[in-house]
């Protein structure tokens, strides 16, 4: 390829000039609305303590209502069964006391036939109190999640094709109205699937446009940005949305007010229509900088050949060669153990002792530093060394959570903390270290595909969460050593430190176990490297 790279080509707009400053802010405010949206179900689904209803029909006496719920071993009144009306009924019209003429614990249980009675202490309502997803029904709640996630897996199979192909602006704002549009019909949701099918096409749009927000902001910011976009940027933001989520479910208690509430922003990111695409962009934004765009800012793009080749490219090109193969691989099995860590932390601090609103804003608020530290990182150490700490910290820590007595709590909760801190990093580094590997023609794809590996972990996260209803530590356990696991791994990844984007698949690094001899990429030495490439494909 005799073309200059993208950097090059776009070196004469400067770094930080009012352009990228005012891409850089429209692109993160468009974050925003992901951050509460993917997380909302911490309050919409939560499940607040509940017994079996006693119909007010039901003729007893107030002694015979209180002993009608059986407790369980530890004291407290049982979520799924009642002792039987009927009996209780008989023993009251009689005028015989419960545990002075009755031994009540000798008395038939059965099922909760006329529903359930919710505390409405923390929630007026929630999508559980209102279809009644409890008991036999409980699997819906987790099912509920993990179906939002499925829309997001089915976003990232198809937008980053999609991004590369039809580019990134229309795919940005599309799937940004998919998911307000759609998030605002769900508070009209009249049963719990209509729910699942709108939640389900939310995700889609969710992902979508986040992948190309970050796509977008990569391609057309200064390498020397890139980083700060990508953590205080894109990661900050969401976490901006996250912080969100607490302080507006504090005040709106009720399910489907606070859905209506958390899609308004997304209609205050109509001003990001005016960014274009590709070439139109460089040239508004040098007439922005004041400097002087060349006649051709993009040779390569001239030929109608050359970027008819250019849209060739499928998700079979990441597993065409062994080196791109197992690139991919790699990061495939990464993204999806901190993505099972990550969701299922933040998705689990209703399971967290203490109060609801502040676990939650606790979650959210430890990400700002995570990503301040993960920022720097990105500035002064290599990738792998980036990835392999961060996923390291989260897990380790994790697995020290069993030994935690039961009644020092607030050490557990400062390890369920900390690893947050630890995967919050590590997910803020995965997406430049992973857009640094791949080459233009695929990075979206790419990305999508990653995302898409993500998302078969938080498919899987709500059940991590499950787990803990058998043994508490159990979820713990489980992501802690999957990703101390995925640490090790990320140290068999090429490194991208100070190494320009690569522009095609034989510009790419090598996996570190590779034999194969490995040209770095330049302009000068492009086609020297481009022939020994295609020796080994």
């Amino acid at each position: 390829m005799n073309s200059l790279d993208y950097d090059d080509s776009t070196a004469f707009l400067g770094d930080w000039g009012p352009f990228q400053r005012t891409v850089f802010t429209l692109l993160c405010l468009s974050i925003v609305p992901n951050g509460f949206t993917g997380l909302s179900m911490v309050f919409m689904g939560d499940t607040p303590a509940h017994h079996c209803l006693i119909p007010a029909a039901l003729n007893i006496t107030d002694e015979w209502r209180n002993a009608s719920i059986p407790l369980d071993e530890d004291s407290r009144l049982t979520k799924c069964s009642r002792h039987r009306v009927d009996i209780v009924k008989n023993y009251s019209d009689r005028g015989l006391l419960p545990w002075v003429d009755v031994n009540v614990s000798s008395i038939p249980r059965e099922a909760c036939m006329d529903g359930w009675e919710y505390d409405k202490e923390t929630y007026i309502s929630t999508i559980v109190t209102e279809w009644d997803l409890v008991c036999s029904d409980d699997w819906r709640a987790p099912l509920t999640t993990s179906l939002f996630f499925c829309g997001v897996l089915t976003g990232s199979v198809i937008s980053g094709q999609m991004s590369d192909r039809f580019g990134r602006k229309i795919v940005l704002f599309v799937t940004m109205g998919i998911q307000t549009v759609f998030t605002f019909i769900q508070v009209f949701s009249p049963s719990w699937l209509i729910f699942c099918l709108l939640f389900f096409i939310v995700g889609m749009g969710q992902i979508s446009n986040y992948v190309a927000a970050f796509v977008l902001g990569m391609e057309i910011l200064s390498p020397s940005i890139r980083d700060l976009y990508s953590t205080l940027g894109v990661c900050l933001f969401f976490s901006i949305g996250y912080m969100m989520l607490p302080l507006a479910a504090y005040f709106l208690r009720d399910w489907r007010t606070l859905l209506m509430a958390l899609t308004i922003p997304g209609f205050f990111c109509i001003p990001l229509w005016w960014v274009d695409e590709a070439e139109a962009i460089l040239r508004k934004a040098a007439k922005m900088n004041g400097v002087k765009a060349p006649d051709v800012i993009f040779p390569l793009l001239q030929s109608r050949e050359n970027a008819g080749r250019l849209q060739t490219y499928s998700l079979c090109d990441l597993v065409r060669s062994s080196n791109i193969c197992c690139i991919t691989v790699l990061l495939c099995l990464i993204w999806s153990a901190v993505s099972i860590g990550y969701c299922a932390l933040s998705l689990n601090t209703s399971s967290l002792h203490g109060n609801i609103y502040l676990n939650c804003l606790l979650s959210a608020v430890v990400e700002v530093p995570a990503l301040i530290m993960a920022w720097l990182m990105l500035r002064h150490w290599p990738r792998r060394l980036c990835l392999s700490s961060t996923l390291s910290l989260g897990g380790l820590v994790l697995l020290f959570i069993h030994l935690i007595p039961q009644h020092m709590s607030s050490v557990a909760i400062s390890l369920v903390m900390l690893g947050k801190f630890g995967l919050s990093a590590a997910f803020a580094i995965v997406y430049p270290a992973t857009a640094e590997l791949y080459p233009t023609i695929l990075r979206n794809t790419a990305l999508g595909t990653c995302s898409m590996a993500s998302r078969v972990g938080s498919i899987s996260a709500p059940y991590f969460i499950y787990l803990g209803g058998y043994y508490k530590s159990l979820p713990y356990i489980l992501i802690g050593s999957l990703n101390v696991l995925s640490g090790l791994l990320s140290l068999l990844l090429p490194e991208s430190l100070g190494s320009p984007l690569p522009e095609t698949i034989s510009h790419m690094q090598t996996v570190v176990w590779s034999k194969k001899r490995h040209f770095a990429y330049s302009p000068t030495n492009s086609k020297c490297e481009e022939e020994h490439e295609s020796e080994h494909l």
